[in-house]
């Protein structure tokens, strides 16, 4: 991988922004990549480890008084609690940002996820604490929600600012290759706890060592990253390209329409970002007899096709574009909508199928979803603009979607799977051409 991002004729304008100065450290654009896939691999492990947890432990550790499908529905509503705290956390972060400086936000961010996540590893299940573990069950969770809305870096639109034009889409889906590879580690551990142990050992407290894992890659990604945002260099190449917190009040009225398109904008990946990891895995717990263990493997290897599908996005998006690229795979994602029914009703062959196509379609489509139209952005907003517009897309598009299809599709049919792919495909197609005429406007005027 890190031989597409080497050259030096690629790297000549980044290279003369960060090594300027007295200071004789050095950062190269290699070792900003390397900070930008391991923050966003460890958050995305976290974020995983979590989600399959959702499934195979919480409705058991912490809602036995329920049926197996409701259990599965209240455990994903608490899921949902961080995506809708962490555009909080993004305020409150980028306040201290102003006030005590990057390091002081990036490192309550991170202590507070891995606080967060040891919390959960060390607590009592309903047997014990009764309704109070729920209660600090959700109460974690909200503070990993507000831990990820801190631990906005600006690494990647440090990348994207001084990426050639011609190698913007290869610069965008470096932080996105975070994804794939935290779901197969995440996925890797948990298939391996849950085809050695017991279901007791299991729910009992083989499920806390993937919570553990978490805190220790989180403590790993925290001293990487902060050996980046402590030098002098990062400060200036941030500053040169006015990658400063803002008001948040003062970015909303001047360019509150550019974070409502760029939300929507990537709707469609997200929507299928859960469809793919999470739900497909408590529908085959709840409604199939494929073996749980061997559905995790068919995810990783799923996982492994997303990442090539990512690497590859940024390749097809140098030479299409990246905004044509999103709109053509969300095209592409209508389609695959209308066929998720059949492939998820279709026995083993036809889940497997469903899962390995649509981590492919994924990672075309989520390598070009994270920044796609923040260049519209004024450049003294990008900073908090990309940040706000991240978290909004994950809000709108990905909290809820585990909840939604496993609640319609367990009453209703599977068929409202390919409603709700659907519709963010849709949803993506209209923003970007929005967009797209906004633009074509400012250039006529």
């Amino acid at each position: 991988m890190m031989s597409g991002i080497s050259p030096t004729n690629a790297h000549t304008e980044i290279s003369e922004t960060l090594h300027q100065g007295d200071d004789h450290s050095h950062i190269t654009p290699s070792e900003i990549a390397v900070g930008v896939v391991i923050g966003r691999a460890s958050e995305y492990f976290d974020f995983f480890v979590y989600g399959i947890a959702s499934v195979l432990v919480f409705p058991a550790v912490f809602f036995p008084f329920e049926n197996r499908l409701d259990g599965v529905l209240l455990a994903f509503t608490i899921f949902s609690f961080a995506f809708i705290a962490r555009p909080l956390g993004t305020l409150i972060s980028m306040s201290v940002q102003r006030r005590f400086g990057r390091e002081a936000k990036l490192t309550m961010a991170l202590f507070l996820l891995g606080i967060s996540t040891a919390g959960i590893a060390f607590l009592p299940g309903y047997a014990s604490l009764g309704t109070a573990s729920i209660v600090l069950l959700s109460i974690l969770r909200v503070g990993q929600g507000l831990a990820l809305g801190g631990s906005w870096d600006g690494l990647p639109s440090l990348l994207a600012l001084n990426a050639p034009p011609n190698r913007r889409g290869w610069y965008a889906m470096l932080g996105q290759l975070g994804a794939p590879l935290g779901f197969f580690l995440a996925s890797a551990l948990f298939a391996y706890l849950y085809s050695s142990l017991s279901t007791e050992d299991f729910l009992d407290w083989g499920w806390r060592y993937t919570f553990y894992v978490a805190f220790a890659i989180n403590v790993v990604a925290l001293f990487a990253r902060l050996r980046l945002v402590s030098t002098n260099e990062y400060d200036r190449a941030l500053e040169s390209k006015e990658l400063q917190p803002t008001n948040v009040l003062e970015m909303t009225r001047s360019q509150g329409y550019n974070i409502v398109i760029g939300a929507f904008a990537a709707l469609a990946s997200y929507a299928l970002f859960h469809l793919i990891t999470v739900f497909p895995l408590s529908w085959i717990s709840l409604f199939s007899t494929q073996s749980i263990s061997e559905f995790l493997v068919v995810q990783m290897v799923g996982a492994l096709l997303g990442a090539i599908g990512t690497v590859a996005s940024g390749v097809i998006a140098d030479r299409m574009g990246r905004r044509n690229t999103l709109g053509s795979l969300a095209v592409l994602i209508a389609v695959f909508s209308g066929f998720a029914p059949t492939l998820l009703d279709g026995g083993k062959l036809g889940q497997d199928v469903f899962i390995l196509v649509g981590f492919l379609i994924l990672g075309l489509s989520y390598g070009q979803a994270a920044g796609a139209v923040t260049a519209n952005f004024e450049k003294q907003y990008r900073y908090t603009g990309a940040a706000l517009t991240n978290d909004l897309a994950w809000l709108i598009g990905a909290a809820f979607a585990p909840l939604v299809a496993l609640g319609l599709s367990s009453s209703f049919g599977l068929g409202y799977v390919s409603v709700y792919l659907l519709s963010g495909a849709l949803c993506t197609l209209a923003a970007l051409y929005v967009n797209r005429a906004i633009l074509e406007r400012g250039e006529n005027d």
